[in-house]
């Protein structure tokens, strides 16, 4: 992650992770909605979203710990060299260890949609367990690093320790729009703000930015609340687009079963009225 692509890239997957789990969640609650409170089961089109979901973390996971250790600069699945009696690459180790729990939720998540055998919700704790391990590991990834480094890192915490708990109360507040739709926000914020990071620690064009200015860990601070209040914005739009689409489409299929009903009795009038002149 030493450079501006090194957080493009999971700030990308995040961004759109969290976008497919608005859309998700908002697909999932309307059709709760119109369902009876009996028990409810899947119909094939949202495990197929599952399914997904869940590939997408596997393969993210995995092309993101490929990158991370056979990048040309990189440790080479070596973790430590005896000859020269130190650690090989730590901080790709760290990001490859975060990739590896995601690839894990993956995996909880294909299995919970697979077979009635795993425990039901898996994936939510296996999701949760990720993002915990990866603000754990960010907690201690920015030691002796100058001010605004270490400042704009630590501010990463609060979207990936809140997403974590978040998605862990869904364990006991269950089919819950509002707490869903908040770790998608978590998702969304984690994933401007790796693209925050990057523009501030690598620049892509002007002077770069002096790591030791109180100033600029003031504005950065101010910033992160100005991504808050973006990823308020884009859940809340995506959601109004997705029920307006379903809306929409669920009214016009209404319009053609109304049409279609009209035209069955007109045909069956019509077939009554030539029956009777048929008898006179």
């Amino acid at each position: 992650m030493a450079n501006f692509g090194g957080h493009a890239i999971p700030g990308s997957f995040f961004l759109f992770y969290g976008f497919c789990l608005t859309v998700k969640y908002v697909l999932f609650h309307n059709w709760r909605k119109s369902q009876p409170k009996a028990r409810q089961i899947l119909p094939p089109l949202f495990k197929r979203i599952n399914y997904f979901e869940g590939g997408l973390q596997v393969f993210a996971s995995f092309v993101g710990i490929m990158v991370e250790q056979f990048v040309v600069d990189g440790p080479h699945a070596h973790l430590y060299d005896k000859e020269n009696k130190s650690w090989v690459k730590l901080m790709n180790w760290q990001h490859s260890s975060m990739y590896l729990f995601f690839g894990i939720s993956g995996i909880a998540m294909l299995l919970s949609t697979s077979s009635k055998l795993v425990p039901a919700r898996i994936d939510r704790v296996a999701l949760s367990l990720a993002l915990f391990v990866e603000g754990f590991l960010f907690y201690f990834h920015v030691h002796a690093r100058p001010p605004l480094d270490a400042h704009i890192h630590s501010l990463l915490l609060f979207p990936v320790f809140a997403g974590s708990a978040s998605i862990m109360l869904e364990l006991f507040i269950k089919d819950n729009i509002l707490l869903e739709l908040f770790g998608a926000c978590f998702f969304i914020l984690q994933g401007s703000w790796f693209y925050q990071i990057g523009f501030v620690l690598y620049p892509l064009s002007g002077p770069d930015w002096d790591l030791n200015e109180h100033g600029n860990i003031m504005f950065v601070t101010m910033c992160f609340c100005w991504h808050l209040a973006m990823a308020l914005l884009l859940v809340a739009s995506t959601s109004f687009l997705v029920w307006f689409t379903l809306t929409r489409f669920s009214d016009r299929r209404g319009d053609i079963e109304i049409g279609m009903r009209n035209t069955f009795s007109k045909t069956n009038s019509e077939k009554a009225l030539l029956e009777e002149s048929e008898e006179e």
